[in-house]
């Protein structure tokens, strides 16, 4: 069984006002994880002195742990979103990182709060690597579905950077298990949107109409396509739960995206270590003051999308008027991420080299915009193209991704403390300039290459062939209609 031309069920043919509810609640929900990721970074203090923690080594575990989570949930909750679909996996992960958020917040000594925190991240990771293939099953425009996925991905920057304001403002004053229930009025708020999201995974939506009909009597032969294609646990653990994997380590596409990416994620996160160090160490600031740093990178973030939106409005216009054009998606996603390299460059070592006492803290808090600007516009470009290169696989993608960034951004953020002591600012900060240097090669050399390591992709050509296949099927609906 596969959708006719037209079909009202499939989710590609929704009003454009149910897609803008969906993606509005995975907006939420996505905030929610990751505000959780960053939560206690600038309330580790008063957590290790309430517990009696004394450790550098072990102070940063409650944001690291969380991230723990991440790198595990993408492998198993993605690949069964794409096997018993999107809604109930969404709605059960979210409810085990709200419960999670509240034990944290009771936690009664430091054992207790590191297993929540990981939970919590467990529960949190669907979210990540599920709602960009929510995205994916409602719109089926490349345009329509990279602004979304654009919005989304920002969306994914803005948590954490709330996340600091909120435990350094709340930390000093009302206590730092404040920060863990505002969290959780804030989840709870986002829960009541969760409860109306439909289901949008075409081929469970296929599978559902099937047994419908088999019930009735209608057909009793007809099978949607996940029945057909996989029958027991044996191929569901070789075929799904494996498959984020299998594309991370076979897939080159996938490789070089999720390792720049992961690198980018992981110095995100050790910016929770280096600001503090920057502007509490050398400027003085209160932690309060200090979280309010990361602003800029939020503000850089919305021109991000602001520019995507606008490239992705001329690449429409060229489109249009050359019917002739090549679907490609080397051109048409990855340009933004050509360019967010040099701009995501320039603001790192802008921020090392300008941090010290005798220039004003201004001039190092105005590099986070234009930080902000270039990792988003490399999110944006590098995301789009995961999504258009494998469609309806797009969450298993993002669940390598996100598994990869998550391994980074929980190992990464250990080595601050002891990086920025031995090295200084600027040299530290150098040091992550330099990655992304060597890193910021890679889209060009896709431009070139990802055309051939497409054709040589299982996935891809299978993917290939199902999109001729309905542009065939539109092409004759067409020539038959009056």
């Amino acid at each position: 069984m596969r959708w006719e031309q037209g079909d009202p069920e499939n989710p590609y043919n929704w009003s454009l006002t149910r897609k803008l509810v969906i993606t509005v609640i995975g907006i939420l929900v996505t905030i929610n994880s990751t505000l959780g990721s960053s939560l206690p970074s600038n309330e580790i203090s008063y957590i290790t002195d309430t517990f009696g923690v004394t450790d550098k080594n072990v102070k940063i575990l409650p944001m690291s742990i969380y991230l723990v989570g991440y790198i595990f949930g993408p492998i198993l909750f993605a690949p069964l979103s794409e096997l018993y679909g999107r809604r109930w996996i969404t709605i059960g992960t979210f409810s085990v990182f709200t419960l999670s958020t509240m034990g944290a917040a009771l936690a009664p000594n430091w054992s207790s709060l590191l297993v929540f925190r990981l939970l919590a991240g467990i529960g949190a990771s669907a979210p990540i690597s599920v709602v960009g293939g929510i995205y994916a099953d409602i719109y089926e425009s490349p345009i329509a579905r990279g602004r979304s996925v654009a919005v989304f991905f920002t969306t994914i920057g803005f948590g954490p950077l709330m996340a600091p304001i909120i435990a350094g403002c709340s930390a000093p004053t009302i206590g730092w298990r404040w920060s863990f229930w505002i969290a959780l009025i804030i989840a709870g708020v986002s829960f009541l949107g969760l409860i109306f999201l439909p289901e949008t995974y075409g081929p469970r939506l296929l599978g559902n109409r099937a047994k419908r009909l088999r019930q009735h009597g209608t057909n009793p032969s007809i099978f949607g396509p996940l029945e057909i294609e996989s029958r027991g646990w044996r191929d569901l653990l070789q075929l799904r739960t494996l498959l984020p994997l299998r594309m991370l380590f076979t897939e080159p596409i996938v490789t070089v995206v999720c390792l720049y990416l992961a690198i980018l994620y992981g110095m995100f996160y050790m910016y929770f270590g280096a600001y503090p160090i920057i502007f509490e160490g050398i400027y003085g600031m209160s932690s309060c003051k200090s979280g309010a740093m990361f602003l800029p990178i939020g503000a850089g973030d919305l021109v991000a999308i602001a520019l995507g939106a606008m490239y992705d409005f001329y690449h429409d216009r060229v489109r249009a008027n050359d019917k002739s054009s090549i679907r490609a998606e080397e051109v048409l996603r990855l340009p933004p991420a050509c360019i967010g390299g040099p701009i995501t460059l320039i603001s790192i070592f802008w921020l090392g080299w300008t941090a010290r006492t005798e220039v004003s803290w201004a001039v190092p808090f105005a590099s986070g915009f234009i930080y902000g600007v270039g990792a988003q516009l490399i999110f944006i470009g590098l995301l789009n193209y995961l999504a258009d290169a494998y469609t309806i696989y797009a969450a298993s993608a993002f669940a390598a991704s996100s598994c990869s960034r998550s391994i980074f951004g929980a190992l990464l953020p250990l080595t601050v403390t002891k990086m920025y002591e031995s090295l200084g600012v600027a040299w530290a900060t150098s040091t992550l300039g330099f990655a992304i240097l060597l890193m910021s090669l890679m889209p060009f050399v896709l431009i070139k290459y990802g055309p051939y390591l497409r054709s040589r992709s299982t996935l891809c050509s299978e993917l290939k062939k199902q999109r001729e296949e309905r542009e065939m099927d539109s092409s004759a609906q067409e020539s038959i209609e009056p």
